[in-house]
């Protein structure tokens, strides 16, 4: 059995309740919706600030910036700062942040704040592996997936609800809403959320030299990292370019575009359902189920190009089998070791985050050079790669489990005897 990196693990007793639950839920979607508020408000920002809407696009790519730096540096402190402390702290300053946002005289000194905002939202995957460390074991998979529908919803939620108080209060507003948000959610958060004091007790710089040291000794993590970076990946690619579709096609305009971005929220649904299939043991067979369901969205959604309704289920088909596979795969990463899970988080979520940027820039390009079935033949591709990388984990996993059978038969002795043998992982097995 592994050994913790350091000493034990102070915790307060496990009350994961519903109440505390939902508020983990909530706090997750609205952090994580910070970093999406700002992509339908461009047009405003550019007009506001007199720079041109290339200039503009910068806010979306400084804040993703700042959200990677938060995913390196900030989210390893969860093993080595007391949870609830670091959470409310980081939401101070994230207020603090996107209250500057909304009173920034000069673009220069929004951009700034811009990275702030993104490098504080991390909060959100902090929550995540604390409420599988406050879970009980055999519920594990279904809080997480709980928790990881609200974080999901914000995602998927956050360009409509910034579009529509834009067109109410100005584009600013919105800053300044999410800012008080941020206040009350540490204010409730500082009250439910117990003390739990990490065990990695020997400094920050040796936190981040054990980011390597997990990628190199944890081939699960590394398998569902990748795998996840092409579900994310073809979750970007589609949303990337679907409103160029939408507006070239079928002649939207944008509040009808915030009603389409809708649509996908109910690929939320999906979080708890594959939440319970992992905590009943089906999560391997149901992760190759999601890569086959979400290159099917694809296929659909470059046959029914020329109708809004198959667009749309191909939207729900793909989010439903992107959000499926994460919870599946966070709740597989999560079990490798327990006193280091916001750093396996770090190594998780900065593979997939780095899969989705670049798939989104690849799209890009794709859809200038060869149009909506360009995109699609790649958005496709994706996830079978990742359908490869899982098979080659399932072989592995089995070839590893009949080695272990064959030591333990070559370890009898002649009376029928066995020495002792070390028994299979489970998490090690495919």
């Amino acid at each position: 059995m592994r050994q913790p990196m350091g000493g034990p693990e102070t915790a307060a007793p496990q009350r994961m309740d519903p109440a505390l639950t939902l508020v983990l839920a909530v706090a997750c979607g609205l952090t994580v919706a910070n970093l999406y508020y700002a992509q339908p408000l461009l047009a405003l920002v550019a007009h506001s600030f007199g720079v041109g809407q290339g200039a503009a696009t910068t806010v979306v790519t400084l804040t993703q910036v700042g959200y990677a730096l938060g995913l390196l540096f900030v989210l390893p402190l969860g093993d080595l700062v007391e949870n609830r402390r670091l959470a409310t702290r980081t939401l101070l300053v994230t207020a603090t942040a996107l209250l500057l946002a909304a009173l920034s005289p000069v673009f220069g000194m929004f951009l700034a704040v811009s990275v702030l905002v993104g490098t504080t939202s991390v909060v959100a995957q902090v929550l995540v592996p604390l409420a599988a460390q406050l879970a009980p074991a055999d519920q594990q998979g279904r809080i997480v997936g709980r928790v990881m529908s609200g974080l999901l919803l914000g995602i998927l939620l956050a360009r409509t609800v910034s579009s529509l108080v834009a067109d109410l209060l100005g584009w600013r507003a919105i800053y300044v809403i999410s800012a008080v948000l941020m206040l009350g959610l540490g204010a409730v958060l500082r009250r439910m959320l117990p003390e739990r004091v990490p065990a990695h007790a020997a400094g920050y710089r040796s936190l981040l030299a054990s980011l390597g040291e997990l990628v190199r000794s944890e081939p699960v993590l590394r398998r569902r990292a990748l795998c996840q970076a092409t579900m994310f990946g073809a979750f970007t690619t589609f949303w990337t370019v679907i409103a160029y579709e939408l507006i070239d096609e079928h002649h939207f305009g944008q509040a009808q575009i915030a009603v389409f971005a809708l649509v996908g929220a109910g690929g939320a649904a999906a979080a708890p359902v594959a939440g319970r299939l992992a905590d009943r043991g089906h999560g391997r067979a149901a992760s190759g189920a999601a890569l086959l369901l979400a290159a099917a969205a694809f296929v659909l959604a470059a046959v029914g190009h020329s109708s809004v309704a198959l667009l749309a289920l191909a939207a729900v088909l793909l989010d439903f089998a992107v959000q499926g596979h994460q919870v599946l795969s966070q709740h597989e990463v999560y079990a490798l070791r327990r006193e280091a899970r916001a750093r396996l988080n770090t190594v998780f979520m900065t593979t997939v985050f780095a899969g989705g940027a670049a798939s989104s820039a690849v799209a890009g390009l794709l859809h200038t050079g060869h149009g909506w079935s360009g995109v699609c033949v790649f958005g496709t591709a994706l996830p079978l790669a990742g359908l490869l990388l899982w098979g080659h984990g399932q072989w592995a996993g089995r070839s590893r489990a009949l080695r272990e059978s064959s030591r333990v038969v070559g370890a009898s002795s002649p009376a029928g005897t066995s020495s002792t043998a070390r028994p299979v992982d489970p998490v090690d097995v495919g």
